[in-house]
């Protein structure tokens, strides 16, 4: 066969062939040959599959999402280190790498702020500088006032609905939420928040993916929730690559689960960092293998840092909101 033949039929097509979307390996003139030669077809495209799955599953995530006003790039949730080692990684022992809040490291606080009025999101550590240069309430984009004599939290909502009615993925996600934990005046309802997450995962929001993975793995579906944390690790959810890692070591594929630890360490990711340190401590890796992602972590915490995150994050702490 020629790529410009169907593979059941041999009938030649062209541009007309369609590819076989799973391997992308071989090519049918219509539905019918692609089932008839499925039964010849399929051992070859689930391997061919399985390996184009894992290359966009291990090659290097996308960069990090930036704040639109400070220009750092945001975690996906609270940046949870407390600490950063003055000195490069030739002089730092391995057990003097960032250090965390446990608190923090631990939360599942979303690091951006959304505004439902003009659909954009800020970091935490610019809500804050907003605040306190007297902009209480109000929106840094549009200026609309969200809090107070002027706006109402049914006002809110009604900018979400409108955002979601115009497929905003932001709102979308954001109702999803809402409904999943009866918040805002939404009654609880896990098929709703079901159909929303998936609508948002569709359109390509890796945290929509992750609260998916999330919610399939405590119903026990670790297919399902496996599916998703992938989409969201390919996309760069590095709390979803971590979960990834947690689960390839418990099925005890750990070189698995070593290179997902490493990829969410190398995003600024501390329990993976920790976990990569204890195989260390335990002789499963070697100290040369953990240098450079111990470097890659330390530097993604630093880029990420800033005075005014830390005193969002302070303020989180305290139980206070900005």
């Amino acid at each position: 066969m020629t790529n410009n033949c169907c593979d059941e039929c041999g009938k030649e097509g062209g541009a007309s062939l369609k590819v076989c979307k799973s391997c992308m390996q071989v090519k049918y003139c219509n539905a019918e040959c692609q089932r008839q030669h499925w039964s010849t077809h399929k051992k070859q495209c689930r391997l061919r599959a399985a390996e184009l799955r894992d290359e966009a599953l291990f090659k290097d995530p996308p960069h990090k999402e930036d704040c639109p006003i400070c220009f750092l790039p945001m975690p996906v949730k609270l940046l949870c280190c407390t600490s950063l080692p003055a000195a490069t990684i030739l002089s730092v022992p391995i057990y003097d790498f960032v250090t965390a809040n446990v608190e923090l490291a631990n939360d599942d606080t979303d690091s951006a702020v959304y505004y439902s009025c003009c659909g954009k999101s800020i970091c935490g550590g610019c809500l804050f500088s907003f605040v306190e240069s007297g902009n209480i309430g109000k929106c840094p984009f549009c200026k609309a006032e969200r809090i107070g004599l002027y706006s109402t939290d049914e006002d809110t909502v009604a900018d979400m609905m409108r955002r979601v009615e115009a497929n905003d993925v932001g709102a979308i996600y954001q109702q999803a939420g809402y409904y999943y934990s009866g918040l805002e005046g939404f009654q609880q309802d896990r098929a709703k928040a079901m159909d929303l997450y998936v609508r948002a995962a569709e359109l390509g929001c890796k945290k929509a993916h992750y609260c998916l993975g999330v919610i399939y793995m405590g119903e026990g579906d670790l297919k399902k929730a496996k599916f998703h944390f992938e989409a969201a690790a390919i996309a760069g959810h590095e709390m979803a690559r971590y979960n990834l890692g947690y689960i390839e070591y418990n099925s005890g594929n750990i070189e698995r689960a070593i290179k997902h630890f490493t990829i969410a360490a190398s995003a600024g990711h501390y329990k993976a960092m920790y976990q990569l340190r204890t195989f260390f401590k335990e002789g499963v890796i070697k100290r040369e293998s953990i240098d450079s992602t111990l470097g890659a972590y330390n530097n993604s915490c630093a880029e990420m840092r800033s005075k005014a995150r830390d005193a969002y994050i302070a303020l989180w702490r305290l139980g206070r909101t900005v």
